[in-house]
């Protein structure tokens, strides 16, 4: 916990440590921290410039916040703005960011401020690794999806030829700042994007938060404070305790990508029209289901996970959609070694495994049977 000083005390909730050695950084969670982002980088000895990466949406909405904030510890800001959506993860997008950093003279020690949601995050950790071999990253996630999942591990990326994420770095981030309040502006179909990663968290190494997910989730749609700042904690200390174990992604963490072999592969054949956490949602289900009909799992389990994914007010059951297609993407997945297919399934709510003994063919039946 940051001490207070004369400009007073960090309005810091909660703070979860990514232990990763020399690579170590702090998840900071609270109330209006966006303002305290200034002091923050003054305390990590990040003192002149900063490069803020943001979209239009964001930018208008917490852009001049920050700015401010920076401003007041004495830090000078630039802000490169782009249109929103995930097409803007690109690599001529990449391109367009490394010209605007090279005009702004950042070097080597100026601080590339990733202020938005997943893309950003994704899309200014890439740039902020490959920059001049690496530049600082701060991450300020705005949406809930960015504060419990893609501003926590170190996965920057872009999109290529089709394929989410396909090139990209582990680069881990100085320091994440989750401000709960800035979650207040977004659509209920964002928090419910952000929800899915929750589950997620949850069904992979935590039971007692699964049961809580079930009694509890009305309120984090309801935007409670304090239950928000506890799953957001909760979140973020299971990925936190994992990416320490594996932060390269060579074994036991694997398993944060339950629901994400089939939802990327959904976003993508729906060109992003169906949500990040919506995908995940679909492919958690799918996944759940081949656990059953592998007999990890019984019917109970199922009905309780595809209960909550319902409470959630996500999508359980795969709408009309090119199930060739998903498979042909499915087929290009990173995940794929030597011709295996690690696939992420559940030994029971709060234990999940990795297996290879998942075939093409299981998931389309599974994909083609979506009702059953």
């Amino acid at each position: 916990m940051l001490q207070p000083n004369t400009k007073g005390k960090i309005l810091i909730m909660r703070s979860i440590r990514v232990n990763l050695g020399d690579n170590g950084y702090h998840v900071h969670i609270g109330v209006g921290l966006i303002k305290e982002v200034g002091h923050l980088l003054v305390e990590h000895d990040l003192r002149k410039k900063a490069v803020v990466i943001t979209d239009t949406i964001v930018d208008n909405l917490y852009g001049d916040v920050l700015e401010h904030s920076l401003a007041n510890w004495g830090l000078k800001s630039s802000r490169v703005v782009i249109p929103p959506g995930e097409i803007q993860k690109s690599l001529e997008t990449a391109g367009k960011f490394y010209l605007r950093l090279a005009e702004l003279y950042a070097d080597r020690n100026t601080p590339v401020l990733a202020l938005g949601g997943g893309v950003i995050g994704d899309l200014a950790g890439f740039v902020a690794a490959t920059y001049m071999r690496g530049v600082p990253l701060i991450h300020v996630p705005t949406t809930l999806l960015g504060q419990v999942d893609s501003s926590i591990g170190g996965k920057v990326a872009v999109d290529h030829g089709g394929v989410k994420n396909m090139i990209g770095a582990f680069y881990q981030p100085k320091l994440t700042v989750a401000d709960i309040s800035l979650i207040k502006s977004l659509p209920q179909r964002e928090i419910r994007n952000g929800l899915a990663e929750i589950i997620k968290y949850a069904l992979i190494q935590d039971k007692e938060f699964f049961s809580y997910l079930e009694t509890g989730i009305g309120k984090i749609i309801a935007l409670d404070d304090t239950v928000l700042e506890y799953v957001i904690a909760r979140s973020a200390d299971i990925k936190a305790r994992i990416v320490q174990e594996d932060e390269k992604d060579t074994g036991l963490r694997n398993i944060l990508n339950f629901g994400h072999t089939v939802g990327h592969a959904m976003e993508a054949v729906s060109e992003f029209k169906i949500g990040h956490g919506e995908a995940v949602a679909l492919g958690m289900a799918v996944a759940a289901k081949i656990s059953r009909r592998l007999k990890m799992i019984d019917d109970s389990a199922l009905s309780r996970i595809l209960r909550l994914i319902k409470l959630a007010g996500l999508p359980d059951v795969l709408p009309d959609i090119d199930i060739d297609a998903v498979i042909e993407i499915i087929r290009h997945d990173k995940k794929i070694i030597e011709g295996n297919l690690r696939f992420v399934l559940l030994q029971s709510p709060g234990n999940a495994v990795i297996s290879d003994e998942v075939t093409i063919e299981l998931i389309r039946d599974t994909l083609v049977n979506r009702n059953e």
